[in-house]
């Protein structure tokens, strides 16, 4: 079964066992289950059923794998003949998440 989830403001579709990487959740370690209700579709087929905005009653449960950084960003911001250059790095906070069940 596929779903169409919204989790840390972005939209993924799902099924079973799937490995997303997603904004970190905060206060979660590594091994704790996340459960995601702001289900917007399921189903496939005949099946399928799409919720105005989110559908009741249904549930994503997700296993966090690990929580990591990402690749570093570099902003380089310069003005000609100023003389005003800034350099910053940003690097984002990321989870790694198994999507584990899907219950309508």
């Amino acid at each position: 079964m596929k779903a169409t989830i919204k989790t840390q403001g972005q939209q993924f579709t799902v099924s079973e066992g799937d490995i997303l990487t997603v904004n970190r959740y905060p206060n979660t370690e590594a091994g704790a289950t996340v459960e995601i209700s702001e289900v917007l579709a399921t189903g496939e087929g005949e099946n399928f059923r799409v919720g105005t905005p989110t559908l009741a009653g249904a549930i994503v449960s997700a296993k966090i794998l690990e929580n990591k950084r990402g690749e570093k960003v570099i902003v380089f911001k310069k003005r000609k003949r100023k003389g005003m250059e800034r350099k910053r790095g940003h690097r984002q906070e990321l989870s790694v998440i198994k999507i584990e069940s899907i219950k309508v």
